[in-house]
């Protein structure tokens, strides 16, 4: 892969791609492949699915590419949704896998316990606010997404965002494990 195209914008990729140069999109794949992993665990919640996700979502995209896909916001915009809703399918999937060669329900989706008392406390925070709050949040800060980005990703309006994003900031101001780190 020549050091030109590592450089090259997302559009310039995709062009390259529609036009037959599939080395683009190994940079792409390549670009893109770590964040789409670390999205792809936290919704599916561990790391095999995780990998399978990406796996997935990355033939999706070649698909899209395929047929002319025209990129009207940034890459992790489109690649979102798909990543979420891959995860959650695969989610899903093995919890019925093991359900039935259990023959028990499964109580979904504890990553079990995490070392660092901080983690632990944030992530029961982050546990008590509603799915929407939470996902914005984690779009917003972990994610480094725009509200618009967010806005697209998600097919809300961007002062569904901005609102949501609001109340998810109070919700973790107001719970008492983690005020001291917004006094100051």
């Amino acid at each position: 892969m020549a050091q030109k195209d590592e450089k090259a914008t997302d559009l310039e990729l995709i062009d390259a791609v529609a036009g037959g140069d599939w080395g683009a999109f190994d940079v792409l794949y390549h670009r893109y492949k770590d964040w789409t992993f670390r999205l792809a665990w936290r919704f599916a919640g561990n790391q095999t699915d995780a990998h399978d996700v990406v796996q997935e979502v990355f033939v999706y995209l070649a698909g899209k590419l395929r047929t002319g896909l025209v990129l009207k916001a940034g890459l992790t915009t489109l690649l979102y949704p798909a990543v979420k809703h891959t995860a959650l399918a695969i989610k899903r999937k093995r919890s019925r896998q093991k359900e039935m060669i259990e023959g028990t329900d499964v109580p979904a989706g504890d990553p079990g316990p995490d070392p660092a008392a901080l983690r632990a406390e944030l992530s029961q925070v982050m546990a008590s606010l509603s799915d929407a709050h939470r996902e914005v949040l984690l779009m917003r800060f972990v994610d480094d997404m725009t509200l618009e980005e967010i806005g697209v990703a998600l097919g809300v309006p961007v002062g569904t965002v901005k609102s949501r994003l609001h109340h998810a900031i109070a919700g973790l101001k107001e719970d008492g494990r983690l005020r001291r780190y917004f006094e100051k």
